[in-house]
């Protein structure tokens, strides 16, 4: 087994991206997108609109992690084509560039400590933290990782925590979720103005099913049954990677629709390694072959669901006690 370094170092070789593979994913995705909403706006049968209305919701879901790669500088770096179409995939998914950027860098350098702000990820706090906080304190907690939350993540995570929160508390540095907020609320009030069928396929669903699916990855990514936190003074980067970041078991097709995201272990091992390369990487590299794991299987994502409070003297997730919140 290779050290810490070492195992930077060979990851590197993944790190580069073929130009015309990301510009292939870039614009099939889009053509895919763009045909599936189109679909789900027509005068088919109700079982193709509805069908091709979730499907684009899934293939929102890669969009993003085209634009998750592009913030990282995974790939299409210094095209500014690709910068134009990120920015207005940014707005229109509700992920403004100036607030995903700053929060998800974040998140890639405090990820999975036991202690730290919770900006760009989901909350976590010990059991005796718990234990000592205020009714409060523990509503709040208790709220955030709750699965409505996750479930309607347009309103929790994205309308409100990406956009209009943000804005509000930062007008001039985030202007552009202002931007996105009143785009996303104009978009709504023109759908409807052409009917309630066309609203309800051609963004409602579209977007319920994008964020829903990428609120609950983003969540299963470091909170399932075998993660590992550290305290800040033991935490290291590779560490957090392997054993702090999970491998989600998928189908290929919801692979393709994820972006390779549930590779997620080697995302963080090195996050400029683009989407399409990260299963490269792992089939390569002895120490990512052993990751912790968890699946989109209902029993799985139950599983992960029920983990709410780290634990230092079991060292791993624990549930609520019953009536903790009380």
């Amino acid at each position: 087994m290779r050290s810490a370094k070492s195992l930077l170092i060979a990851s590197k070789e993944f790190a580069v991206e073929h130009r015309w593979v990301s510009w292939w994913h870039l614009w099939s995705t889009l053509v895919v997108l763009i045909v599936s909403i189109a679909l789900a706006v027509s005068g088919y049968h109700w079982s193709i609109r509805i069908l091709s209305s979730v499907v684009a919701g899934l293939v929102g879901v890669r969009l993003f992690i085209i634009y998750h790669d592009f913030q990282h500088n995974a790939l299409l770096r210094e095209s500014w084509l690709a910068s134009i179409v990120m920015w207005i995939s940014g707005i229109v998914m509700l992920n403004p560039p100036s607030v995903w950027k700053r929060s998800h860098d974040h998140h890639h350098k405090h990820n999975s400590k036991t202690f730290g702000a919770s900006i760009g990820s989901f909350p976590i706090m010990t059991t005796e933290a718990f234990a000592k906080a205020t009714y409060a304190e523990r509503f709040a907690y208790a709220a955030a990782r709750h699965p409505l939350t996750i479930l309607l993540g347009y309103f929790t995570v994205f309308l409100w925590g990406m956009t209009l929160r943000p804005f509000l508390q930062s007008p001039w540095r985030h202007w552009d979720a202002g931007l996105a907020t009143a785009f996303n609320l104009a978009l709504i009030v023109w759908l409807l103005f052409l009917g309630i069928d066309i609203a309800l396929l051609g963004m409602a669903v579209p977007y319920f099913v994008a964020t829903s699916m990428g609120a609950y990855l983003f969540y299963a990514q470091h909170n399932y049954p075998s993660a590992l936190l550290k305290p800040r003074s033991e935490w290291s980067h590779v560490e957090a990677a392997l054993h702090s970041s999970s491998f989600i078991h998928m189908n290929p097709v919801m692979h393709w629709f994820t972006g390779n995201i549930g590779y997620h272990h080697v995302h963080h091992l090195n996050a400029r390694i683009p989407f399409y390369r990260l299963p490269e990487a792992m089939a390569s590299l002895e120490e990512l072959q052993t990751p912790g794991t968890t699946s989109l299987k209902p029993r799985d994502i139950i599983a992960c669901l029920r983990l709410k409070l780290w634990s230092p003297e079991l060292e791993r997730f624990v549930p609520f006690a019953r009536k903790a919140i009380v």
